[in-house]
């Protein structure tokens, strides 16, 4: 049976069902678990939460005074926190991601696939119900951007590598989802804690919802805009902005990111040519995931661009970016993201497959062209970091005319087109 007990009665070991209060007010990704950490204990005893519901079923009871939980190793009655809150001191530093993924690319891809379709489905539905001048309830969102999350950390390559091979009819919403994965991989990379992360994926995810208020002839059209086109195109981050004020559970930092993504450091965005002092470092979050998830997509209009070449032509637009947050996303991803063509210096063309997080020069890559031959070879998976082989430069897939190549990295997991 579930019990309501307030905040300061949390002892380790128990476990959490619910936490009352907005989620967007505590420090958990999760809302189920078993505290079994003191830095989790004494953030959720600081979090000025209500009160909590725990499970004595499958962790510890209010009355348990042994502090045995099956799972939990040797409990000691000394684990046992004292009676009132612990003071927690203002100079206690926020818990951190894990610095490197925990699966290897071609292993979160099963996972990343399924919550490709997933995605999908719940940004389209969000659309359709904003469309249909519903309010966006932006705590719906939270189980989604949890798992995007729990994704991205696992490996930030896979969920991210394989949103950009969305098509032309899905690029409104799955823009979304790949947008909200590289806002909580880029915030790992900055350093920000668990609300942080999660407040950026939150905001990467509703990012664009003004578009649900476009034309959708517009919105849709396979070729240039006119002029006419690209100024109503441009009233999207006011839009979207109006539709987050009345939604219920949108935060402040995903309001002020769907209304500055397109805001540029050197002033020359919209809607407000803010200069870049003024611009926050989540909308600079924003304005860098974006720009990157729509330069390397297919659209009704292009083809996308190479992973690699995108990070290059990036790297030259003077004035777009905050050249700090620039730098991180690029560590994020990956000199060469997956997906890149490169050419070795055997003279070999190879696609990066995975990355190696200590030595950005050195990805996994799979061997299947040589130059010199002008002949494909078997695919073969190679790791530079092992290899006298290295990459001498990237390629533009386009002047090779290869069909199969993102096949060569994400197999069957490839979204259908």
């Amino acid at each position: 049976m579930l019990k309501k007990i307030s905040v300061s009665q949390v002892r380790l070991g128990m476990h959490i069902h619910a936490l009352e209060g907005a989620w967007i007010d505590h420090p958990f990704w999760k809302t189920k678990f078993v505290i079994r950490d003191h830095n989790d204990l004494a953030k959720l005893h600081s979090s000025g939460l209500p009160g909590v519901w725990i499970d004595p079923e499958k962790g510890l009871d209010l009355a348990d005074a042994t502090g045995h939980l099956p799972g939990l190793r040797a409990p000691a009655r000394a684990v046992e926190a004292p009676a009132a809150a612990p003071v927690v001191q203002p100079a206690a530093p926020a818990s951190r991601m894990p610095p490197e993924p925990d699966r290897d690319l071609k292993s979160e891809l099963t996972q990343a696939a399924a919550l490709y379709k997933e995605g999908r489905a719940r940004v389209v539905s969000m659309f359709s119900e904003a469309r249909m001048g519903k309010a966006v309830d932006a705590e719906q969102c939270l189980p989604l951007v949890n798992d995007i999350a729990d994704s991205v950390f696992r490996n930030p390559g896979a969920l991210v590598s394989l949103a950009r091979l969305k098509t032309q009819d899905d690029y409104t919403y799955m823009h979304s989802v790949a947008v909200c994965a590289l806002m909580v991989s880029l915030g790992r990379e900055l350093g920000l804690d668990e609300a942080g992360c999660r407040d950026a994926g939150l905001a990467g995810l509703l990012h664009d919802l003004g578009k649900a208020a476009m034309p959708l002839d517009v919105l849709n059209k396979p070729g240039k805009l006119t002029d006419e086109e690209f100024t109503v195109m441009k009233s999207h981050p006011d839009r979207g902005h109006e539709m987050l004020l009345e939604a219920k559970g949108a935060s402040a930092g995903a309001l002020d990111v769907c209304l500055h993504h397109h805001e540029r450091m050197d002033g020359s965005g919209y809607p407000h040519k803010l200069p870049g002092e003024q611009i926050s470092l989540l909308a600079r979050m924003g304005s860098v995931c974006d720009v990157y998830d729509a330069i390397t997509s297919n659209r009704p209009y292009k083809a996308g661009w190479d992973p690699a070449e995108s990070i290059a032509k990036m790297a030259s637009w003077q004035g777009h970016f905050d050249p700090k947050i620039f730098q991180a996303f690029v560590k994020s991803l990956g000199i060469y993201p997956v997906g890149s063509l490169v050419k070795l210096q055997s003279g070999k063309l190879a696609v990066v497959v995975d990355q190696n997080p200590k030595a950005l020069v050195t990805p996994m890559v799979k061997v299947f062209f040589s130059t010199k031959s002008q002949m494909p070879l078997n695919p073969q998976l190679l790791d530079l970091t092992r290899s006298i082989d290295k990459i001498v430069g990237r390629e533009n897939p386009a002047t090779w005319g290869f069909k199969q190549l993102d096949e060569l990295w994400a197999g069957d997991k490839l979204p259908k087109r």
